[in-house]
């Protein structure tokens, strides 16, 4: 376990490079974007592909993207519940519950390729698919109800069916399922391409980190119920129907992990409360940057 906490701290050491040279102005928050947009459509499919054809199928794998769908549609109980006893602004709801469901599970792929290699990166990314799905679909419908910009309200269901890193996993399993070889010079390209996937993602965290202290009990109560509140419904999901071993991990690691990206996407997409959704996302990133691999190592 200690050769894990050893490939954690670089990891962590990439997110505050990104915090780094955006102090110094050699990059701008805004450059995340570009950069998690070129993960999206590159680094992550060829990463999601490799994986999927290195990994050894089994039943119990497809327990990974009911177990995020089931657990999205819990929090958004609780987390609907809380909100509106705190009394928030529509806008500043809108962000609330929106951050409180989106898991960010691509903060929680580089820790599982530390632990896992690349079969935890294969069931990380079947988890992420249910996730994905809920995530352009009920997710953003609640964005698109809170925010404030009801005459963008026509809603988009080709932005799931476009997902470059599900195409990558349906490629995969159609290949698997053939039982089709791939030629050693495709899989170098694969490994190649889908290398810099690790710290891209964790240099384009620190860029967008951006805490503020505007409605701060709020935002610490919506990264309690993602991390939290995630953490014990990842564990009760897995309790109930006798889960182990490494797809145990994955579920319970991945339903703890901060708000995701995507909160912050939504937000200025749909005009919600901007300021929240980015304290809520940064403050969380860095609660987890300790919290996510001690989860991962105490349920390994």
């Amino acid at each position: 376990m200690e050769t894990f906490f050893l490939k954690v701290i670089p990891l962590i050491l990439a997110f505050f490079f990104g915090v780094f040279i955006k102090q110094v102005k050699l990059m701008r928050k805004e450059d995340a974007g570009v950069i998690l947009k070129f993960v999206l459509a590159a680094t992550l499919p060829a990463l999601s592909l490799l994986s999927i054809l290195k990994i050894d199928l089994k039943p119990d794998l497809l327990y990974l993207p009911f177990s995020a769908m089931a657990i999205v549609f819990l929090v958004y109980g609780i987390a609907w519940w809380i909100g509106k006893s705190l009394k928030l602004p529509q806008t500043t709801f809108g962000s609330f519950i929106v951050g409180c469901m989106i898991m960010n599970t691509a903060f929680s792929l580089p820790f599982f390729m530390a632990r896992f290699e690349m079969e935890g990166m294969a069931r990380a990314a079947l988890f992420d698919a249910g996730n994905s799905f809920l995530i352009f679909t009920f997710i953003y419908y609640n964005a698109v109800k809170y925010g404030d910009n009801c005459k963008a309200c026509k809603f988009d269901w080709m932005k799931f069916v476009k997902l470059p890193p599900l195409w990558g996993m349906l490629i995969g399993l159609i290949i698997r399922a053939f039982n089709w070889q791939v030629p050693e010079l495709g899989m170098n390209f694969l490994n190649l391409v889908g290398q810099p996937t690790i710290p891209l993602v964790m240099i384009a965290l620190g860029l967008v980190f951006e805490p503020k202290m505007k409605h701060l009990d709020a935002v610490l109560t919506a990264v309690f119920i993602r991390m939290a509140g995630g953490l014990f419904l990842g564990w009760l999901f897995t309790y109930l129907f006798g889960i182990h071993g490494m797809t145990r991990t994955i579920i319970i690691a991945s339903a703890s992990t901060p708000v995701g990206f995507n909160t912050l996407i939504f937000a200025n997409l749909e005009n919600m409360d901007r300021e929240f959704a980015a304290s809520a996302v940064s403050i969380s990133i860095l609660i987890a940057l300790g919290y996510l691999p001690l989860i991962i190592w105490l349920f390994s």
